[in-house]
């Protein structure tokens, strides 16, 4: 597995450096608006690519598990103060913070080939919320960290303001509070966020590694058909940072959750670019031309600041559009809690399970000491040695993009163990199909959520014979590929374990396109009891091949294959013809010829004759293929089918009294 994951590494790293960033970022001063691109200093264009630090500095709830009880990062600390109180929870945050996002972060980031980071900021970590001109330096600490660690390894920052004061929209997302008054219903909330903008950039004014200011995160609230309060401070803000700072770029983005610009066009400055956010809808360039004719009516750049939250598949589609039509991208988030979608996943611990339940009223209060323990251990998980790496994720972003190649998931040696999960990595259609494999604003891509982020649905699994997850809701005509090194040809038994709560299932088996059985999966019982159906007699090659599972009609779960060797294959010149020995046709089952190998021996009588026939099931003798005198020797004969229809046959080797009988099955 090891192994696998360096090959991929390195095709990621070359691919991604080759044809995602180009050029690569060379800190060759600050970054500008040039018409509609990105550049340097000396004029080269920056493509910039990367993930946004998402649940660092402002924790959501869907990111922690906390979403229906408290969605909001004020409503997660107002929990947590209650149980272990206000210096202890200023421990925990710091913990939290210290371990989501490190040096060690940033150097995986750029080891993949992502030139960028947008840190998603909390107005709060600058300026106390009821403390108006006051100044903390703990959020200027973190972006001055951030900064070091992405110098250190070539990429830029984009300061991103998630969480304004007040809050900008009335989501979580923003921190808002509906008690309070929102950013658009406080002028003291404007102001103070003009002042923020103003300290950041007096500050970082010199900065080359950053490449820009992100001013408003998806502000989402009724300000009018055009958006004027909207654009006013905008301008406002554009204002007092151009007093300090003339050099970096401004991202704007629009109303409801960066969608909607009505009003912030024309640009009111020469350094300016338009940031969109995209979600749960259709991959194409007409779902994006209202932001094309953005760019070309105002020869300003684009810049794609968040997406993310879906399928691989869409991942890759989504980028190739964005890179077809040279917009770059930040992608969302780089982490979360028992994600398949991030690059990052922390496991939550029992302890931290706990408390989430007694927040949903689901268990006792636990005891200080025990509230300390689960979030100290809560945090820890968050620390990227800890993490689990969704490598499909990454390979869908860097590599999928510009090849239809698959990868190996896992190094699959045969005779052995397939588990279903561990298909290759790469497209739909090529290393599997799945009917369902994108959200497109229906709200689901996957029923299982586990293990892996393709529309392959996966589950847990109860099998004590599997490896915890199985494939589930399978549909007719989806498969699953598998890359395998076969270290020893022969003729195979394949053992497929699978569960079924209903009849019809058919798995139709495959190597390099030449199908090698079909067979019914029968009912079960029940989707977690399971069963081993076996494909008997198959011919399996040496070598590098790639086996397809297609689930010929769906309607069952799948765990696992075992490939037994039962008969090693035997070159011609390594047959001892010491008897009449009739081999396993190849390929079988076939379509429409196959190929049938004997021996005769040395002590074969003369003036026999050696007959090779062809039965149907019920014994009619439909085509002889030898019938002839024949000395000692090893034969391999070639059956056509072309004129018999598909099902089970039999053929027969005669010679005298000796008789020798195999089946084989046309399929067609």
């Amino acid at each position: 597995m090891e192994k696998v994951k360096l090959v991929l590494k390195r095709m990621v790293i070359i691919i991604s450096l080759l044809l995602i960033i180009s050029p690569i970022a060379n800190g060759e001063g600050f970054l500008k608006t040039s018409g509609k691109k990105i550049v340097d200093a000396t004029g080269t264009e920056i493509y910039l690519t990367g993930f946004g630090l998402g649940g660092w500095l402002v924790p959501e709830g869907y990111m922690i598990g906390t979403s229906s009880f408290a969605n909001p990062a004020w409503q997660f600390r107002k929990k947590i103060e209650e149980l272990i109180g206000t210096s202890s929870t200023d421990q925990f945050f710091q913990l939290y913070r210290k371990n989501y996002v490190q040096r060690k972060d940033i150097q995986k980031l750029k080891e993949w080939g992502f030139n960028s980071v947008r840190l998603p900021m909390h107005y709060n970590l600058f300026t106390p919320k009821d403390q108006p001109g006051v100044w903390i330096e703990e959020g200027f600490a973190i972006i001055d960290s951030l900064l070091q660690w992405c110098e250190e390894n070539q990429m830029y920052v984009i300061l991103d303001l998630h969480a304004a004061p007040g809050g900008q929209s009335d989501e979580g997302i923003s921190d808002y509070n509906p008690a309070e008054p929102s950013l658009w219903e406080s002028e003291l909330n404007k102001q103070r966020t003009i002042e923020l903008w103003s300290r950041i950039a007096e500050r970082y004014a010199n900065e080359t590694w950053i490449a820009g200011y992100d001013l408003i995160n998806e502000p989402k609230w009724d300000l009018g058909a055009n958006n004027v309060p909207l654009r006013n401070l905008y301008i406002a803000i554009t204002n007092a940072i151009r007093q300090h700072d003339t050099s970096h770029i401004l991202f704007i983005e629009g109303n409801w959750y960066a969608t909607d610009f009505s009003g912030l066009t024309p640009p009111w400055d020469n350094n300016m670019a338009y940031s969109f956010h995209k979600y749960w809808s259709g991959v194409n360039t007409s779902s994006i031309n209202y932001l094309l004719n953005i760019r070309n009516t105002y020869n300003v750049p684009l810049w794609m600041g968040e997406s993310g939250e879906n399928s691989n598949s869409w991942f890759t589609d989504f980028i190739e559009l964005l890179k077809t039509q040279n917009i770059g991208w930040a992608w969302w988030p780089h982490k979360k809690f028992d994600s398949i979608s991030g690059a990052f996943s922390a496991k939550k611990n029992p302890e931290y399970e706990y408390l989430l339940r007694y927040w949903s009223g689901q268990a006792a209060k636990p005891t200080v000491a025990y509230a300390v323990d689960a979030l100290t251990k809560m945090a820890n998980n968050l620390h990227i040695d800890i993490c689990t790496i969704n490598y499909g994720v990454i390979d869908a972003m860097t590599r999928q993009p510009f090849n239809e190649f698959t990868v190996p998931f896992q190094n699959h040696t045969l005779p052995g163990l397939i588990y279903a999960v561990n298909y290759d990595y790469g497209k739909n259609n090529f290393a599997y199909k799945d009917v369902v494999h994108q959200n497109l604003g229906s709200g689901t891509y996957n029923n299982g959520w586990a293990y892996r982020n393709e529309g392959v649905d996966i589950e847990s699994c109860s099998d004590l014979q599997g490896m915890g997850y199985n494939v589930g809701w399978t549909e007719t005509g989806e498969f699953l590929k598998y890359t395998v090194n076969v270290s020893q040809s022969g003729i195979y038994a394949v053992h497929i374990r699978i569960a079924s709560n209903q009849a019809g299932g058919k798995i139709m088996l495959k190597i390099d396109n030449i199908t090698l059985g079909v067979v019914d999966v029968p009912v079960t019982g029940g989707w977690q009891n399971w069963e081993t159906i076996t494909l008997d007699s198959v011919f399996i090659p040496s070598g590098s091949h790639a086996i397809t599972v297609t689930f010929f009609f769906g309607g069952f779960n799948f765990n696992y294959l075992a490939f037994e060797l039962l008969t090693t294959d035997i070159k011609d010149e390594e047959i001892v013809i010491n008897d009449y020995q009739l081999f396993q046709n190849y390929p079988n089952p076939f379509n429409p010829t196959t190929k049938i190998k004997f021996t005769l021996p040395s002590s074969i009588e003369t003036g026999l004759t050696t007959s090779l026939q062809v039965y149907d099931i019920l014994g009619n003798t439909i085509f002889t293929l030898l019938n002839e005198q024949m000395k000692s020797g090893v034969y391999e004969v070639e059956f056509d089918g072309s004129k018999f229809p598909s099902g089970v046959y039999f053929y027969e080797l005669r010679v005298g009294d000796f008789v020798l009988v195999k089946k084989f099955i046309l399929s067609k």
